[in-house]
């Protein structure tokens, strides 16, 4: 269910969203969406595409629900990496056309899963899907390009990689409300990942690795976060820093209280607590200690 459809029985919610259901919901999502960057079959799937360097595989596969966009278009849409690391993308659809990604990226969640061990069973997951579905079918998408690519995308037939692909679409959202919220507050694209890996929630060495910003931008941005009091001069983030990156949190969290309104606070629970499986498959398999430090 997508873009068309909101369906007859999507809920109408329990009253206002209360941002802290808002959040948990939020970071179930991220964690739950997060595994496809760091397990192996993402790497095998792009070899098999004639692909097989770590930064243009991620920009490809992530950006294929776009379509063969020019590497600026990808750049505009995820906001802080560095020119030189969207332009290394460039040669991508050459090596295989976006719906080829798109499906390559479908095999790798679903080998992803499986291996080690996602279990939904089939009411659960029935339960998530409904859920999950009004949320996206009824999601303001203006202003949300890669969600809004995501949700037209056509879902597989494989029950847990379609319920996915739906949480897929919900990060991207929040991501996209993200990216107005860090433009607003005057934060660019190399700032933003400073004060983010100052913060640590990212470790630098993969933001720098990753985002390909050099050490003239990286100290440019340094050099901006401690003029405005977020970082001290060694680079440390100050309780002013802290602050400001959780009143940046706060300020999406408002922005992503309509997308989950039709299911409202205990739905918006319901489905954290359903799609958690997932999540701790990939920590008991050491998913994510790569991006934990």
């Amino acid at each position: 269910m997508h873009l068309d459809a909101l369906p007859d029985s999507a809920r109408t919610g329990d009253g206002p969203m209360d941002l802290d259901a808002v959040r948990d919901v939020s970071r179930a999502i991220s964690a739950a969406h997060l595994f496809i960057y760091l397990v192996p079959e993402t790497a095998e799937e792009a070899a098999e595409l004639g692909v097989t360097d770590r930064g243009p595989t991620y920009l490809a596969f992530r950006s294929a629900a776009m379509g063969a966009v020019p590497w600026q278009v990808t750049l505009a849409a995820f906001y802080n990496f560095s020119p030189r690391a969207a332009r290394a993308m460039a040669s991508v659809w050459d090596a295989a056309p976006p719906e080829r990604w798109q499906a390559a990226r479908f095999l790798a969640a679903g080998r992803a899963m499986r291996r080690v061990g996602v279990h939904l069973i089939d009411d659960h997951l029935a339960e998530a899907r409904s859920l999950i579905d009004p949320v996206v079918a009824g999601a303001n998408y203006a202003g949300k390009v890669l969600a809004a690519a995501n949700a037209s995308v056509v879902l597989p037939p494989d029950p847990l990689v379609a319920l996915w692909q739906q949480i897929t679409v919900a990060r991207e959202w929040r991501g996209d409300a993200h990216l107005v919220v860090l433009a607003d507050n005057g934060l660019g694209p190399c700032d933003c990942l400073v004060l983010h890996t100052a913060t640590g929630r990212l470790p630098t060495a993969l933001a720098r690795a990753t985002r390909r910003w050099n050490d003239e931008e990286w100290s440019a941005a340094t050099a901006r976060l401690v003029a405005r009091g977020w970082l001290d001069s060694h680079g440390v983030v100050t309780d002013a820093g802290s602050a400001a990156r959780e009143r940046i949190e706060v300020e999406t969290d408002r922005h992503c209280a309509a997308l989950w309104a039709p299911i409202g606070n205990a739905g918006a629970r319901r489905f954290a607590s359903l799609i958690a499986p997932i999540t701790h498959a990939f920590t008991s398999a050491g998913t994510f200690q790569a991006v934990r430090g």
